[in-house]
């Protein structure tokens, strides 16, 4: 009862006039920031930060908070519709979202994956109001170890579900470890891999990487024959999801909500670990895992889903222990301090109207956001009526603006160019890039996450597996070679009888 009173404290804070234009502003701009290719979630909250310094502590809360959730409700548009992921969660919603959208059926894609991220969102919120101190206490237990055997888990989880073969895959995700070396040793601080070019000493950008990877790559291989890349004209049945879509999709929805909520504790890799690992989750349990990549429903709603519960859950960290668990929450951290709130443990007590007014407007902004984004899904899929020898020039613009604007780099533009090339060639040869994207993001982080606890425990590797928590993961990491190992040893078996035959 305490708990739903204060609920309805904070809703008498969240709906006044003031504070719900500050809401719909964060959810727009963040609306917005999602849908352009390389400003995210973290370079939305940086554009609109100052503007918040005059601005009462819980209005500039709810302004920041809705454009971190906004952004994460707007990345899968320009997945869906240009291959163009904006930010490493998005990447996952390409592999099957742009191919529902050269199939037609860009507006389900869309409808289902603002439905799953309004359900996964609240949700999350859910569980930040009841749940928040509690989890916070067990996110404590989660050390340097037991973080580099879920980042292991996560990569052996990816190299079976791949779309490419296991002998293709590896050789991606041992790529991307050896490229996320590249820059400042975070121990010594040496140079490694930078051929005397300070822009590189924090690694190489991972704006221009992705979009390279994907949306260059993407242009090039279709400008082999632009000609039978057919403009789609979607008719307004076409933009409804169908009944079969809606059924489908809420097993995945359910599941990368928990998926979601569950890695949102994780510092660092939450987002990027999750939608992953619920993409993983459903080819490995679906009935059709053959038709992951082409154009599944589930491989849209499932990921989308696990992103936006990250975001509640993301929170529970700074809010409770006061410390951000992802660099979009660092930039909310300071937002806080700025106006005299300190994150922690006394947060609840000594500002109950911040921390309640942040939840209700939550539920809140995501209302906003459904209503926000499904009327836009007919104006984006119009995209698609644009032949793709005139789609390609404002594909490439976007893209190059999108570069530019994160680091004011022309060498990221050249990387994009580069990591274009090097994504076609990847297309020739049948290889699966989301591994190797995956690995980039989580390299460093193992790397570190790795060292820290061999220092911690004087080089014993002991470490990785004391506590229970490395236990439940190396665990699982064993499980799942030994069935898959089976599952190849029947199979392997299986084909020569039935060649036979």
């Amino acid at each position: 009862m305490e708990t739903l009173h204060s609920l309805g404290q904070g809703l008498l804070i969240a709906l006044t006039p003031l504070n719900l234009l500050y809401c719909f502003i964060g959810v727009l701009w963040g609306t917005l920031v999602g849908v352009l290719p390389g400003i995210g979630p973290l370079g939305g909250i940086a554009v609109l930060l100052p503007m918040t310094f005059k601005m009462p502590a819980t209005s500039a809360v709810i302004m920041l908070a809705g454009i971190f959730y906004g952004a994460m409700y707007g990345g899968s548009t320009t997945s869906i519709l240009l291959n163009i992921p904006g930010e490493a969660a998005s990447v996952v919603t390409c592999i099957d979202g742009y191919q529902m959208a050269r199939k037609g059926r860009a507006g389900p894609a869309l409808v289902i994956s603002a439905l799953g991220s309004f359900v996964a969102g609240t949700a999350s919120v859910v569980v930040l109001m009841l749940f928040a101190p509690a989890l916070a206490k067990a996110m404590l237990k989660i050390g340097p170890g037991e973080e580099f055997s879920l980042m292991l888990l996560a990569l052996v989880v990816l190299s079976f579900v791949s779309q490419a073969p296991v002998l293709k895959t590896v050789p991606m995700i041992l790529l991307g470890l050896v490229i996320a070396t590249i820059g400042m040793d975070p121990f010594t601080g040496y140079m490694r891999y930078t051929f005397g070019y300070a822009g590189f000493a924090e690694g190489l950008g991972f704006v221009p990487m992705v979009i390279g990877l994907f949306g260059v790559s993407e242009i090039l291989t279709n400008l082999e024959d632009v000609a039978s890349v057919e403009a789609i004209k979607p008719t307004l049945r076409s933009l409804i999801p169908r009944w079969s879509d809606l059924r489908d999709s809420a097993g995945p929805v359910a599941r990368g909500t928990l998926i979601g909520i569950l890695f949102g504790f994780v510092p660092g890799i939450s987002h990027v670990v999750s939608t992953f690992m619920s993409y993983a989750v459903e080819k490995k349990i679906s009935r059709h895992p053959e038709e992951f990549g082409t154009g599944r429903i589930e491989g849209v709603a499932g990921p989308e889903a696990a992103n936006n519960a990250t975001t509640g859950s993301s929170l529970v960290p700074l809010l409770v222990l006061g410390i951000p668990a992802i660099p979009a929450t660092a930039l909310l951290m300071t937002a806080l301090l700025v106006h005299g709130v300190q994150p922690g443990p006394q947060l609840i007590q000594e500002h109950p109207e911040v921390f309640w007014g942040l939840i209700a407007s939550m539920y809140v902004g995501n209302v906003m956001l459904v209503i926000l984004n499904l009327p836009l899904v007919g104006i984006f899929v119009n995209l698609l009526r644009v032949r793709y020898v005139y789609l390609v020039p404002t594909i490439l613009v976007i893209s190059v603006c999108g570069v530019y604007g994160v680091n004011a780099s022309p060498v990221d533009i050249a990387l994009m160019a580069i990591f274009g090339l090097i994504g076609y060639l990847l297309r020739k040869f049948k290889f699966d890039m989301s591994p190797l994207v995956l690995a980039v993001v989580l390299g460093d982080r193992m790397e570190m996450s790795f060292r820290r606890a061999l220092t911690i425990s004087e080089g014993s590797v002991w470490i990785f597996v004391k506590s229970s928590f490395s236990q439940i993961f190396l665990g699982a990491l064993v499980i799942i070679i030994l069935l898959q190992a089976t599952a190849w040893y029947f199979g392997f078996r299986a084909q020569p009888a039935q060649e036979k035959e």
